[in-house]
């Protein structure tokens, strides 16, 4: 855990998030920015700061991440196509220096993208 990171300190508890799944090993919930009717962001809760500093150990964690999305649109209602979106680094316009999975999807047109 990094004590200075937002989505630790969501991992954590320490501030809230309008959650939409939880497992051992991750965490969705609602980007309080959305740029589509339903954005969630999907977060290791392990702290690794982008995709840069992924390698083959982390490839199991990767897989999850993917994996529980079609599920959670679907509960969320979204059932005409969805979008994945890792952004990573600041030249990559990453926000927030943790790992994390934006999923989009709803009708369009979107508020940006």
């Amino acid at each position: 855990m990094d004590t200075n990171c937002i989505f630790c300190k969501i991992v954590a508890g320490q501030i809230p998030a309008k959650k939409v799944h939880e497992d051992e090993h991750l965490l969705a919930f609602h980007d309080i920015q959305p740029w589509a009717p339903v954005h969630i962001l999907v977060i290791p809760k392990l702290h690794i700061v982008s995709m840069a500093d992924v390698d083959e150990r982390h490839a199991e964690l990767l897989g999850r991440m993917m994996a529980v999305t079609p599920r959670l649109m679907r509960e969320l209602g979204v059932s005409n196509g969805f979008r994945h979106v890792i952004n990573t680094g600041r030249d990559g316009m990453q926000e927030v220096m943790h790992l994390h999975l934006h999923v989009m999807g709803g009708p369009r047109p979107w508020n940006k993208g």
